[in-house]
């Protein structure tokens, strides 16, 4: 089984090509980070997720973590690839300078945070964690909190966790019973049982920091009452050293279809006397605290789903290149011939390469945004990347780790009988996929988000901006010969996405049921033609880039780019009417009470 190499070239592409680079370095702090530095990080990054966390992803999942003795120990190898990743300075990447964090764009983290999230996702989610953590902290916790945590956390000598879900509220978080009893000095005692927490615990670090929901006793019902602790698993001294032990503890670790070697705990808090913590921010503004947390967490899961992809479309491709099976189509009595040479095996494999382009086309485009709403000079500025990042990140987190468990999938249909069988490899990358649509709020929820929260909420002014940008492109792209069918197909898809958004915003008030049913279709319909939309970007720079005379090895990697392109208008954005006649008419089925 191979092992995980990163797509440098594409993420190049992506990094000077289809994100403004130079815009992102007129942002305050990022004036150092300039094209060459920008990839000479991507580089080292491969050489780290290549050589120290890839040929730990399969041991990983075979070892799994384990509890023992009331313990949480990692698989073999964990902690010295975890010790090198922060001594190596992966873990500050984009955290604050102040912090000791090295402050890069989040364009950039984001292609290195694919990287590891491809070379090994099990691994990947511990930092991936405490980095929400940290700006959780850094945007709602005193100064005091600040200087207590971020420090530790960005250097990675302690880890962060997100503590949410309690075994009788699930995803209804307004059900959360977790109680947070005063207890003297700002501080509160938490008494409470929660499930599903990612690295809960662990032996990578000698601190783990919760951030926890819970409810003040005395607090309204619902999710109005519900606040923000923070709450270490070992006391913080005056002097900042690690004290005793507080009264948190994993009680048991879950056995997981994937992601075998990520720790996800059962933690009690209060089994003896009650959890010290304290509180984060204001009374009852928890899950909106939270949200920062999280939102952070949906966007990397989006990536996550990127990342798992690519590692699934190298698999089948290594294996289809190799694999002689078969003689070619129309060649009676040939020599056989690879994989690779079958007409429906080179469209399994197109399906994955072209989504994956996309998908990773799509995250960075976001990812600009996020630092454009914090940073730009201009407040009209700030809220228009602001709009575009909050309605694109339910879209990339919904549509790309829906994309994962597709593409995973395929991966094994391309290897045959084999990609059944563990050691190939290509099983555990599906099992690994299948919970990126469940945790963050499962798909469902992000698309109730999407239609109710970020359309209907704002009459469809956001979807209707970036709608605006699609046709800039399709009329700039409309008269030339070699891309006009691409800026046709995309404009039938922008209709459809334009009749779906309309039909959403109109109808939600009067019949949220009857448009719920197609939320799901809306975000994957938003999806595939924002994909379309940075395909034809691509295209259009590659076109151009031909045209200019560029090197040999550069002609063919564009002119792969303007073909990919090409696959991607004719077996996915085609799909876009179908979706959107879902959305407008899919109701009466799917709420008839005969049915079910």
């Amino acid at each position: 089984m191979a092992e995980y190499q990163a797509p440098l070239a594409d993420m190049k592409f992506v990094l000077r090509e289809l994100v403004d680079l130079q815009q992102v370095t007129e942002l305050e702090g990022f004036g150092d980070v300039t094209p060459d530095v920008a990839e000479a990080v991507l580089d080292e990054g491969a050489k780290f997720a290549a050589s120290v966390l890839s040929p730990l992803n399969r041991s990983g999942d075979v070892q799994g973590a384990r509890w023992q003795d009331r313990r949480v120990l990692t698989a073999g190898g964990w902690q010295q690839a975890y010790s090198r990743f922060v001594a190596d300075g992966w873990n500050a990447l984009s955290c604050p300078a102040k912090f000791g964090g090295q402050n890069l764009p989040r364009v950039v983290s984001a292609l290195i945070e694919e990287m590891w999230q491809g070379a090994n996702m099990a691994f990947a989610l511990c930092p991936m964690l405490t980095r929400g953590a940290i700006e959780a902290i850094e945007l709602r916790g005193s100064e005091a909190q600040k200087s207590t945590y971020i420090s530790k956390m960005t250097a990675g000598e302690w880890t962060g966790t997100m503590v949410l879900t309690e075994p009788q509220a699930g995803s209804d978080l307004s059900a959360v019973r977790t109680r947070a009893i005063p207890a003297g000095d700002g501080r509160y005692r938490l008494e409470g049982q929660k499930i599903f927490i990612t690295y809960g615990d662990h032996d990578l670090t000698g601190n783990i920091i919760h951030l926890v929901l819970g409810r003040k006793v005395g607090a309204p019902e619902g999710v109005k009452g519900i606040s923000l602790f923070v709450v270490p698993k070992f006391l913080i001294n005056a002097d900042g050293s690690v004290g005793e032990r507080n009264d948190v503890e994993c009680i048991s670790i879950e056995h997981k279809l994937g992601i075998r070697a990520s720790p996800t705990c059962v933690l009690s808090f209060g089994q003896n006397g009650g959890a010290l913590g304290e509180l984060i921010g204001e009374e009852n503004r928890g899950l909106e605290y939270m949200f920062i947390m999280m939102n952070a967490a949906r966007y990397s899961v989006g990536v996550e789903g990127v990342g798992i992809s690519e590692r699934a479309y190298q698999t089948a491709l290594a294996y289809a290149r190799d694999r002689v099976q078969g003689t070619e189509a129309g060649a009676r009595g040939g020599a056989r011939v690879t994989l690779i040479h079958h007409p429906d095996v080179r469209r399994m494999l197109m399906l994955m390469k072209s989504q994956v382009e996309a998908m990773r086309a799509l995250a960075a485009v976001i990812a600009v945004s996020l630092d454009a709403a914090r940073l730009h000079p201009l407040e009209e500025e700030r809220q228009r990347h602001q709009a575009f990042a909050d309605l694109m990140i339910p879209v990339l987190k919904g549509w790309c780790t829906e994309n994962s468990i597709d593409i995973t999938s395929l991966g094994i249909q391309v290897h045959g009988g084999v990609g059944f069988v563990e050691e190939t490899g290509a099983a555990q990358h599906l099992r690994d996929a299948r919970i990126t649509t469940i945790y963050e709020g499962t798909t469902g929820i992000q698309a109730n988000d999407l239609i109710g929260r970020k359309l209907a909420r704002d009459s469809g002014f956001a979807a209707g901006a970036v709608i605006a940008q699609m046709r800039a492109l399709i009329a700039e792209q409309a008269g030339t010969t070699d891309l006009s069918q691409n800026a046709a197909a995309l404009a039938s898809a922008v209709d459809a996405l334009e009749g779906a958004v309309s039909h959403v915003v109109e109808n939600y008030a009067k019949d949220i049921r009857g448009v719920s049913v197609g939320a799901v279709p809306l975000l994957k319909l938003f999806g595939i033609v924002a994909g379309g939309w940075q395909m034809l970007r691509a295209a259009s720079i590659s076109h151009r880039r031909l045209a200019e005379g560029r090197s040999l090895a550069d002609a063919g990697f564009h002119q792969a780019k303007i073909s990919t392109a090409r696959f991607y208008t004719d077996h996915v954005l085609s799909q876009a009417p179908g979706l959107a006649h879902s959305v407008i008419h899919g109701a009466a089925g799917a709420l008839a009470d005969t049915v079910l």
